[in-house]
């Protein structure tokens, strides 16, 4: 046999060798794709159902959120109706545009950060179920951020604290925009309410920006009802029937009014004698107005008071003070050297 035949016969083995090769790894092949079907079909199908599942489940999230700013910036009672509740006659009696901006900032707040939340948790849950499937540890992962987190809490913790309160004044409705408020050192009427920050502008036209993690207490001079008090002294030689029916008659007079009864819940109330001053006897009237009314009430209720305990011949006694003078080599006063009661 030649060379030439040799190398010919050596070629066809070759060929015949890797003919049955590729046979083998041919009928190996579907065994293969049956032994890992699972992790090529169902790792990639589960990673799909789960962000279709975070999408549909975030979506509905965010409809939920949608009806529930649409009935805050809904109004609940009948245009030009006075919001009732079973704390008091009227609430919230605010002009329509103020009332609007109040909805409207309130729902803004809380769908941003209803929508937030719910992005952040869906996220998060939806992060840890691929890495899951995908075969990452999440022990390691999660103990770490535990770590990050608590850090996080600590130096941000005041932060933290500004956002929550902000949040639950929002949700619990305790001041809003428009409302007269008094706020500690602060007092006014608030300008703009944030989950970090509240602005309240004072009668000087100051505007003061108070932390809400730092409102320890509040007090809405806008909400349900207002009072307005009035004292009225009188001399101690008055007759105090006479003094309570002038003062009745005075109420009944401002609430017939036609500019200040719109603003009067209720006849005004003589409640009696407040105290036993040193000048006179204290009386205290009272009468219930629409919030932010009780000032104009109380003045004008002052300057009828006045006029009427006038005309009635009432005295209204005012602070006074008697002065002596004393010679220099004698203690007792000379009669001609007293000056009589004078008004302080």
């Amino acid at each position: 046999m030649s060379p030439t035949d040799v190398s010919v016969s050596h070629i066809l083995a070759d060929g015949a060798g890797q003919a049955g090769s590729m046979d083998t790894q041919a009928m190996e092949a579907p065994d293969w794709l049956r032994d890992h079907a699972g992790t090529l079909i169902g790792i990639p199908l589960r990673i799909a159902l789960i962000i279709v599942g975070a999408m549909i489940v975030r979506a509905l999230a965010k409809k939920g959120i949608t009806r529930v700013v649409q009935r805050i910036l809904q109004p609940a009672g009948e245009e030009g109706e006075p919001r009732r509740t079973n704390r008091g006659p009227a609430v919230l009696q605010r002009d329509r545009r103020r009332a609007h901006e109040r909805r409207e900032q309130r729902a803004r707040t809380i769908g941003s950060v209803l929508s937030s939340i719910v992005t952040v948790v869906v996220g998060v849950m939806a992060v840890g179920m691929l890495l899951d499937q995908i075969g990452i540890a999440l022990g390691p992962l999660l103990a770490s951020a535990g770590v990050v987190g608590l850090a996080i809490g600590f130096g941000a913790q005041s932060l933290v604290a500004d956002y929550l309160s902000g949040m639950l004044i929002m949700l619990e409705d305790q001041y809003g925009v428009g409302d007269s408020v008094d706020l500690g050192e602060a007092v006014g009427e608030v300008e703009h309410v944030g989950l970090r920050l509240t602005q309240v502008r004072d009668l000087n036209g100051g505007l003061w920006h108070i932390r809400n993690g730092e409102i320890m207490r509040v007090r809405n001079d806008s909400q349900e009802w207002a009072r307005a008090v009035l004292d009225v002294s009188v001399a101690y030689e008055s007759n105090l029937d006479t003094v309570y029916a002038v003062l009745e008659d005075t109420g009944h007079a401002l609430r017939q009014d036609p500019r200040f009864g719109p603003a009067m819940l209720e006849d005004p109330a003589v409640w009696g004698v407040q105290s036993l001053d040193a000048d006179g006897v204290v009386v205290r009237v009272a009468v219930k107005t629409v919030p932010l009314q009780q000032w104009s009430v109380t003045r004008e209720l002052r300057r009828r008071t006045k006029e009427a305990l006038d005309a009635a011949g009432i005295e209204i006694p005012f602070q006074q003070r008697t002065v002596w003078i004393r010679r220099d080599d004698d203690d007792t006063p000379a009669p001609d050297e007293v000056l009589h009661r004078q008004p302080s």
